[in-house]
């Protein structure tokens, strides 16, 4: 980012970041294929700085979770200041705000005018509080929702209620202490745990709705970890939160539907040389999102890989 940016940033001067934060208007990226979603705290400028070197399809701009409340200003302003100076970008940008009653109503509205790709609402509870959220945000922006509450397990087939809505987020160890399940059933061999990931999978398919498997915490566990994307892999998510760079590695890895991912490249190669050809290298295609240049090297690397 840029120096002043720092600078307030040491000083933790809130009028100076705000200052900094200029509404405009983003080319948003709504490719829905994204597989590895990792989770970015925003009151670190350091992570923030990292995002385009990332190998992550989206980037959770965090503002809840990992969060203090005395930072949560300096990670709104700074989460408004990377989505200023960042008009198109090819990973997905999802801010998660706070609770409603939180503070995520009064977050939502003044995100508005930095138009993030997404807005991901946790501990949401029923369609009531959709329907407010879906008056306040602006019709462009997407809708994902943290299913991590009892009420919203048990209302989950009624809390699709617009198109906008376009994404569930599993939250495993949330919703287990709501339901005062022990955490200690949270693994792969678990019938729960087991039921739950086939029924929240089944359910946002049949509502047309992307389903996210949980945040595995134990990011150091890699063994683990990858038992868990093995048994996600066979019930047929393709998604995953990510809390580290590494995770989001292995979940590109294992989620990669080889067959889809080449078409994938060559219709991008394709797309980009016929706009080249007009003069034009960098365009947003209605099921690709953004494509420049660095994005057409990449799919070209790609096929080259996998000998196309």
């Amino acid at each position: 980012m840029f120096q002043e940016v720092q600078k307030a940033y040491e000083q933790r001067d809130i009028e100076a970041l705000d200052a900094l934060a200029v509404p405009r208007y983003r080319e948003l990226n709504r490719d829905s294929s994204f597989k590895s979603v990792l989770m970015l705290s925003c009151n670190k400028i350091k992570h923030l700085e990292k995002i385009d070197t990332l190998e992550a399809d989206a980037i959770i701009l965090n503002l809840e979770d990992g969060v203090s409340r005395e930072e949560k200003p300096l990670a709104l302003a700074l989460c408004a200041i990377y989505l200023s100076k960042h008009a198109k970008c090819e990973k997905k940008l999802i801010v998660r705000v706070n609770a409603l009653d939180e503070g995520g109503y009064e977050e939502i509205t003044y995100l508005n005018q930095f138009m993030p790709d997404a807005i991901r609402v946790p501990k949401i509870k029923n369609a009531k509080e959709i329907e407010t959220v879906l008056a306040l945000l602006n019709d462009d922006i997407e809708l994902h929702l943290s299913i991590e509450t009892a009420l919203a397990w048990h209302n989950l087939n009624q809390l699709a209620i617009s198109k906008r809505v376009k994404a569930f987020y599993l939250g495993a160890l949330d919703l287990f202490a709501d339901m005062k399940l022990s955490q200690a059933l949270i693994t792969p061999n678990n019938p729960t745990m087991q039921y739950i990931l086939a029924h929240f999978l089944m359910t946002c398919k049949a509502m047309g709705v992307k389903p996210v498997s949980f945040v595995f915490q134990e990011y150091q566990n890699i063994l683990l970890f990858q038992e868990w994307l093995t048994l996600e892999k066979s019930m047929g998510y393709d998604a995953k939160g990510c809390l580290s760079p590494q995770q989001a590695s292995m979940v590109n890895e294992f989620f990669m539907d080889e067959e889809a991912e080449i078409n994938r490249a060559q219709v991008i190669v394709k797309l980009f040389e016929m706009y080249r050809d007009e003069g034009i290298t960098g365009f947003t295609d209605e099921e690709y999102g953004f494509i420049d240049e660095p994005i057409y090297k990449g799919a070209l690397a790609f096929l080259q890989k996998y000998k196309y």
